[in-house]
């Protein structure tokens, strides 16, 4: 999320406004809140600003078959979306957990889940910015326990907050650093769940250039990794939004085994087919205001 409200800390304000939008949002009623977002995701469309102008980007590579009114209209649907994903802090944030768990209506492959668990060789969860996934690993860590990556928001003076409320079910957050990885590899020693963002730009090193929808993008090894080791299950899990205030739906798709291959491209590949897959069952709650295609050689998309 701090890609989403990333500022500066020139000013210590910073900080303090943020968390009290935060406690705003939470004041509102789930419908009340997503009408909010919704109209924060309106003028997202109606205004020029650099998300929209990313999303129309990368909605034009992922969907060239379809004509611009479409994408358009896609890009409409994916601020909104983005709108919603901001205001919905509040809740996801600071609502407790007697309120936030009945908002979970339905968990689609959960029983593949458990099976996977059942094998003790621990499990990777693998959940892209899509739906409501901040919701994802609390949801997670409160059924299961969760040791996941965490990367410091860009806002210093947010970082205790956003730790806190993060890790309240139960998560612990470990650093994209070596430590971090060596937590991961402990927790799944351990037979226990892992949890990773598998669309993140893994930076100048950890990654390959392999396809996203048919496009070049730089895309982690670390998934690959941990799975070579550990031999275990791997699942892509995101969060759908449901309509008005009907809360969510969890999704749980099995990963192939192509993406713990000993070979680098082809298991970065597998990694992204499958966000790909999860995406393609509610696309417009895609955060296509990332820049996904960013940090390739020779190639400038932004």
């Amino acid at each position: 999320m701090s890609k989403t409200l990333a500022s500066s800390d020139r000013h210590p304000i910073a900080g303090v406004l943020f968390k009290g939008l935060i406690w705003g949002f939470s004041k509102l009623p789930l419908g009340l809140n997503r009408r909010l977002g919704q109209g924060l995701g309106w003028l997202l469309w109606r205004l020029p600003n650099k998300a929209k102008r990313i999303t129309l980007i990368n909605l034009a590579i992922a969907y060239p078959q379809h004509d611009q009114a479409w994408r358009d209209q896609m890009a409409k649907q994916s601020l909104v979306e983005l709108g919603k994903t901001v205001t919905e802090l509040g809740p996801l944030w600071l609502w407790p957990k007697e309120k936030l768990l009945p908002l979970v209506k339905e968990v689609r492959g959960l029983e593949q889940l458990e099976a996977g668990l059942a094998k003790q060789r621990g499990v990777i969860v693998l959940s892209p910015h899509l739906g409501a996934w901040e919701l994802m690993g609390w949801y997670w860590s409160v059924k299961y326990g969760i040791t996941s990556l965490y990367r410091p928001p860009r806002m210093a003076s947010i970082e205790t907050f956003m730790r806190a409320v993060r890790e309240r079910g139960g998560a612990d957050l470990v650093p994209t650093d070596m430590s971090g990885v060596k937590a991961l590899r402990r927790a799944l020693k351990d037979q226990q769940m892992v949890g990773i963002l598998p669309d993140q730009d893994p930076g100048a090193s950890g990654g390959v250039i392999a396809p996203f929808f048919a496009q070049p993008a730089n895309t982690m090894l670390l998934v690959a990794k941990l799975a070579q080791k550990a031999q275990c299950p791997v699942f892509y899990t995101f969060t759908e939004r449901l309509a008005g205030a009907d809360g969510y739906r969890v999704h749980v798709i099995p990963a192939t085994d192509l993406v713990s291959s000993t070979d680098d491209i082809e298991a970065a590949a597998a990694l992204n087919k499958g966000v790909e897959q999860a995406l393609s069952l509610c696309p417009a709650q895609y955060q296509w205001s990332y820049k996904r295609f960013k940090n390739v050689p020779g190639q400038k998309i932004y």
